[in-house]
């Protein structure tokens, strides 16, 4: 059972992808989605072993790589962490699936959008299973290659070209930062399994690296590039150009990248290795300043942005700055609280706003849309669920661990002599503030404003089929209570299953002391979502948006971090590729002294010997006699060496 929830994406994967064609489109497509609903059913059935019976699984296979000291085996754990992401991974991947039916319903290459779906589904069960760090690797780079292919799922289109090309370029850059953390791993421990480093951490909490005569904490460094992997992969600010352009794949894509599988992944790493993160209170305030950092500035860029997918990407960037800053605050079972609600309410956004697009001839754009309420009456109702779910609405599922981590992050404020508390306190409650108001301007630009779209789109507008509408339904009810049925698993007093697979100083664990902070700071981020939907209420039904055209555009401009990138990384590293290293080296220097110059070296060095070949006896006799005097030449001269050294041997 255990290695079949691994191996059933895999065989998805081969049948949908090599057998299609046979298959056909539907066929492939139902195929595809049972399989997955099937991994879902035995992820259950693992939840329900592992977690509730306390019983974790470790799987030894067989060897993979042995070279001397380095030994790796195919081996998996199935501990309370993986059993928590094979519920999340394999129920969105599941409902996407089953939803791409429908969505991809006129599309004659749905059985190959399938077999992506599921490779990216296999890559992420083969990360959240393994049990060392070079097999996870395998997995975190297969889900980087399965998200290249399906944002390029329409190949056709320039745009989906390049998206999907800078988002595996992007994401290249943390994804070395996970190769040096590996690489450090082996040369501290000896070893890249996980029970094996941390069971050693404590011994090596004072062990130094030596940098260009620095002493550095391993921890520190260690931490540092584990960072950089985590910034990568979850599009944290600086390495989160990528994901709004992701948007360009088909909407499922969206979900599943988005909402449970690869940006995840990120956050997933780091509750991974808490063993070693605890030990390194400089990785620990990397978490905060940047999570709370990306909170806030996602939020802010996603109010006046106008494509519908793009609003919630960036909304899927600050939560995800919530998880890391959770982490930074060392609490990382709130962290992946966090991480199943918003699996949930976000997979939900997407594919609420996938069946507006496919019911307005794949229209993006908020003000060509409008008063699609009376024709969508059923994506609305579950397109407000998931945003008052974004926003932290009381008794709805982001309430339960967004709110709990910003008061977390009040008694953080008050024990931190940096300031650093009040600063992600601050950030993250202006966060709730702009996430409130983009949730609702989208709202009133897609469903309540006047109608914006050409009569005949608006008239042909309806709901989706059953494959579309059911996943929405599934979704809404787990926005709506997945937060209040698993709040005493995640975070409750005295909760033991994440004592073998998460690891906290007790000295950082802050939830008895949440529960007594002043009750005015508990309101706050609630008071924060009301002004958020005031103010986008006010400004969408009065006519004082010209205050903030020039605040407008410098958000849609996404404060120019793309232009940044392209003046002074991009084009100069192009300018040196073009000048210096094509035309100078290699059309240049290398050529010369290369192929092209040995091509033209021969031709003379071939004219010259034949200029020798001009049949005249009187020069073949000259040059005869020529060599013939420089060869005795050549031995009178070695045997006078040799003579003068004998003698001067004999006289020494």
């Amino acid at each position: 059972m255990y290695l079949s929830i691994i191996l059933i994406p895999l065989l998805s994967t081969v049948i949908s992808g090599f057998g299609g064609r046979w298959l056909g489109r539907y066929g492939a497509s139902v195929l595809s989605s049972s399989l997955i609903l099937f991994n879902f059913v035995i992820s259950l059935i693992i939840f329900f072993e592992v977690n509730l019976c306390g019983s974790s699984v470790f799987l030894k296979i067989n060897p993979w790589i042995i070279s001397d000291l380095l030994l790796i085996n195919w081996s998996f754990i199935f501990d309370s962490l993986t059993s928590v992401m094979l519920i999340v991974v394999n129920s969105i991947s599941s409902l996407v699936h089953f939803y791409s039916i429908g969505y991809l319903d006129e599309d004659p290459h749905a059985p190959r959008f399938m077999s992506y779906l599921s490779i990216f589904t296999f890559f992420m069960l083969i990360l959240v299973t393994a049990d060392n760090m070079v097999q996870m690797f395998l997995g975190w780079e297969g889900v980087g290659i399965a998200s290249y292919l399906l944002i390029n799922f329409w190949f056709s289109r320039l745009s989906a070209n390049q998206a999907a090309f800078k988002a595996i370029l992007t994401n290249r850059v943390g994804d070395f930062g996970l190769s040096l953390a590996i690489l450090l791993s082996f040369a501290v421990f000896g070893s890249v399994d996980y029970l094996t480093i941390f069971s050693l951490a404590p011994l090596f909490e004072t062990y130094k690296l030596n940098f260009f005569f620095y002493d550095l904490s391993y921890f520190s460094v260690f931490g540092f590039f584990l960072f950089l992997g985590a910034i990568g992969k979850s599009a944290q600010l600086g390495l989160h150009v990528w994901l709004p352009d992701a948007m360009e794949g088909p909407t499922p894509v969206s979900a599943l990248i988005h909402a449970a599988t690869m940006v995840t992944a990120g956050i997933f790493l780091i509750i991974r290795f808490s063993p070693i993160i605890e030990f390194s209170p400089f990785t620990l305030f990397l978490f905060i300043f940047s999570g709370s950092l990306t909170a806030f500035f996602a939020a802010f860029t996603g109010t006046f942005q106008n494509d519908l997918k793009k609003i919630i990407a960036y909304s899927t960037c600050s939560q995800l700055g919530y998880m890391m800053f959770a982490c930074g605050l060392s609490h990382y079972n709130l962290s992946l609280f966090h991480l199943t609600n918003h699996a949930f309410f976000k997979a939900l956004l997407f594919l609420a706003a996938g069946s507006v697009i496919h019911s307005v001839s794949d229209e993006q754009d908020l003000r060509r849309m409008g008063a699609f309420l009376p024709v969508l009456p059923l994506t609305f109702s579950v397109f407000i669920i998931g945003s008052l779910a974004l926003a932290g609405f009381p008794f709805l599922a982001g309430f339960y661990s967004k709110d709990l981590i910003l008061e977390i992050c009040q008694v953080y404020r008050n024990d931190n002599i940096f300031y650093l508390g009040t600063i992600a306190c601050i950030f993250g409650n202006l966060a709730v503030f702009f996430t409130a108001f983009y949730s609702f301007r989208l709202l009133f630009f897609t469903f309540l404003n006047n109608v914006n779209s050409p009569r005949i789109v608006y008239e042909n507008v309806s709901e989706s089929s059953f494959f579309i509408y059911l996943p929405l339904i599934i979704l809404a009810v787990g926005s709506i209570f997945i937060g209040y049925l698993g709040k005493d698993f995640f975070v409750g007093f005295g909760t033991p299953v994440w004592s073998f697979s998460i690891f906290t100083f007790p000295s950082n664990i802050y939830f008895v002391e949440s529960e007594f902070i002043n009750t005015f700071l508990k309101w706050i981020p609630f008071f924060c979502s009301v002004g958020g939907f005031s103010i986008a209420a006010f400004l969408n039904f009065s006519n004082t948006t010209w205050v903030f055209s020039k605040l407008a555009f410098f958000i849609n401009k996404k404060w120019y971090w793309d232009s940044f990138y392209a003046r002074f990384l991009i084009f100069p590293v192009l300018n040196f590729g073009l000048l210096v290293s094509f035309k100078t080296l290699d059309r240049g220097f290398i050529e010369l002294t290369g192929p092209f110059g040995f091509s033209r070296l021969v031709p003379l060095w071939a004219k010259l010997v034949n200029s020798l070949q001009d049949g005249q006896l009187t020069h073949y006799t000259f040059f005869f006699v020529l060599a013939l005097i420089l060869i005795f030449s050549m031995l009178i001269l070695k045997a006078t060496y040799l003579l003068f050294f004998f003698v001067l041997i004999f006289f020494i």
